[in-house]
């Protein structure tokens, strides 16, 4: 693997998105106290996007060969990575990957809820503090409502946070007055003040959400003690009759190259090189990097180490690769 040095991206600042008001239900300092005639509040769309944009990613699904299924927007919707998006994003899935916008990658470790019904599931990525998003308790989606929609900027200029408004309302669904596209599936819809009123299970020219109530009695379900999970793949019954079969050659599916550190500095051409040994367990993670040869900067080194740890293999069986690094500066 070869890396070349490149200009340093700020990463996004974690810790929970807090609505931008006061306990109550206190308009957005934009805004003007409710009046008499209680008039519907607007939104701030440009303020609502930037504090809702570090809480929305993309899933991305594996089956058991280690195909990439499908992509689709998702929310966190807790600080320790427990997370929502549509109950067919996962369908057929066994492994998965949450890609943030700042470019950092989580392993999702498995399913907490899931409703084919309602078309929602609760997963859990393997992170221990992220922005999320606050479920709303009182949600108003009577017709005319204004809400937000807000997709993962992964997806471009398409998924461009939008106004829009409720066009119809019943209890387990609403219609939302946009047309969404299939990657903004699982997108969350949100009111004023930046709490997630709904979430887009469909899109098309008539866009239908998921009440924020709905989400409320999946989370119920889970309990206290309850541990994400995919759904086992199947295994081959042993018949008197089976013949044996070469076990397939281990496949990586992410592998992403290290970043070279702005802070290590060097003449023109340098090079690093090192050996790293990883260890996959039997569903593609990486569980173990070691230093087999360091590069001689401990800079380096680190990058490469975090790096490797989020790269991932087709699941089948426990496996290890050595791979070799070499860092470049421009």
């Amino acid at each position: 693997m070869f890396v070349e040095s490149s200009a340093p991206q700020s990463p996004l600042p974690l810790g929970a998105f807090a609505p931008a008001q006061s306990p109550g239900s206190s308009p957005l300092p934009s805004q003007a106290p409710q009046s008499q005639t209680k008039q519907r509040p607007t939104l701030d769309l440009s303020r609502l996007e930037n504090s809702v944009r570090p809480a929305v990613f993309w899933i991305t699904v594996f089956d058991s060969s280690g195909k990439l299924l499908r992509t689709q927007t998702a929310f966190f919707i807790s600080g320790d990575g427990r997370f929502i998006t549509t109950a067919h994003a996962i369908e057929d899935g066994v492994n998965a990957v949450a890609k943030m916008a700042d470019g950092g990658i989580y392993n999702v470790s498995g399913i907490l809820a899931d409703s084919k019904t309602l078309d929602l599931a609760i997963l859990q990525a393997d992170v221990k503090r992220v922005p999320f998003l606050t479920l709303s308790k009182t949600a108003n989606l009577k017709p005319g409502t204004h809400v937000g929609v807000v997709g993962s900027t992964l997806a471009g200029t398409a998924e461009a946070a939008r106004e829009t408004t409720i066009s119809t309302q019943q209890p387990e669904h609403v219609e939302i007055a946009t047309t969404l596209s299939t990657a903004s599936t699982g997108s969350p819809i949100l009111d004023a003040n930046g709490e997630v009123v709904g979430v887009a299970v469909s899109g098309g020219d008539k866009a239908t959400a998921r009440p924020s109530k709905t989400v409320g009695s999946l989370l119920d379900r889970i309990a206290s003690d309850a541990k994400p999970r995919w759904p086992e793949t199947a295994q081959t019954a042993p018949t008197p009759t089976a013949s044996p079969h070469p076990t397939p050659k281990p496949r990586l599916v992410y592998a992403p190259a290290p970043a070279f550190p702005s802070e290590v500095r060097s003449r023109p051409g340098a090079t690093w090189s090192g050996r790293f040994r990883l260890n996959f367990n039997a569903r593609g993670n990486v569980i173990n990097v070691q230093v087999i040869q360091s590069t001689g900067n401990s800079v380096l080194d680190q990058s490469a180490l975090s790096t490797l740890r989020q790269w991932k293999s087709a699941p089948g069986r426990e496996w290890e690769a050595t791979v070799p690094v070499t860092f470049q500066s421009r």
